[in-house]
This record gives structure tokens, sequence and C-alpha cells, in this order.
């Protein structure tokens, strides 16, 4: 059977539409690649973006700003001494990169200057940190980045 170069480029065409096709249907039915985004309402996030700046500025202008670290138990928020514990309010939001499924908030509710995250609660990997506080009528937002191993 003899196929002209018509019927090849065809078949060609129809080959490569396949292919293309295969893979278009992989990604969208396997959860490996999903693709989430990193905030659900963006466009109002986005509106509020100037609040947000101001917020990270004064957090910059601090004196003594609070410390995060990682630790054998998990995470560690201290506040500096000039601050009176009971009367810093906020929550800090751990979010994922990765799987946003992880993503959790914890309130800032202090007795003493610390704020512990255990370890149980994270998992390995990369952990982006938002900590939005109140303090005497001011608003603050810290950002950080940890690794937990």
């Amino acid at each position: 059977m003899k196929i002209n170069w018509g019927t090849g480029i065809v078949i060609a065409i129809a080959l490569f539409m396949s292919f293309i096709l295969y893979f278009v249907i992989k990604v969208q039915s396997n959860s490996k690649y999903d693709n989430e985004l990193v905030v659900e309402e963006y466009y109002k996030h986005d509106a509020n973006f100037g609040n947000e700046m101001v917020r990270v500025q004064n957090a910059e202008d601090l004196a003594q700003k609070p410390i995060i670290t990682k630790t054998k138990e998990g995470v560690t928020i201290v506040f500096p001494n000039v601050y009176i514990p009971n009367k810093i309010k906020g929550k800090v939001s751990l979010y994922r990169p990765s799987n946003k499924k992880l993503d959790f908030e914890i309130p800032i509710s202090l007795s003493n200057p610390t704020l512990l995250i255990p370890k149980s609660k994270l998992v390995g990997g990369r952990w982006d940190i938002n900590m939005e506080w109140q303090y005497d009528g001011k608003a603050y937002l810290t950002k950080d980045l940890i690794y937990i191993d």
C-alpha cells in the first residue's frame, strides 16, 4: 500500500495532536502537577498591598524586632522584653508553597515573650512565615522564610 504525501501530513498532524493531548490529560489528572494559586482571592489581596507595605515598614522601623528561629522543638518566635506579652495580639500564618493543604495559622496569645510552634505540626521543607501583630494600636507585619529538616 502506498501513502501519498497528503495522507502522510494528515497522519503526522494527527499523531502530533494525540501526543500533545496525552500530556495535557496526564498533567490535568495527576495531583503531582497541581497548579494552585498562592492566594485564593489575589485581586482583594493586591488591593490591600499598600496597607501591607505600611505594616511591613512599621516592623522594619522597630529598634528591637521579634526573632524567629528554628530549634529542636520547632520554630520559636521571641518578642523583645520592651513589649508586655499579654498586650501583643495577632496571628502567625505558616504557608507551605509546595502544598496548600499544609498551611495553617496560630493566634498570638502570650503570657511570656516566647511563642513556640511545635515541630510535630511542621513537615520538612520550606515554610513562609507571616506574622501579623498589633501592639498599642499599631499594626506590624513580619515576614520570614524558614527551612525545616
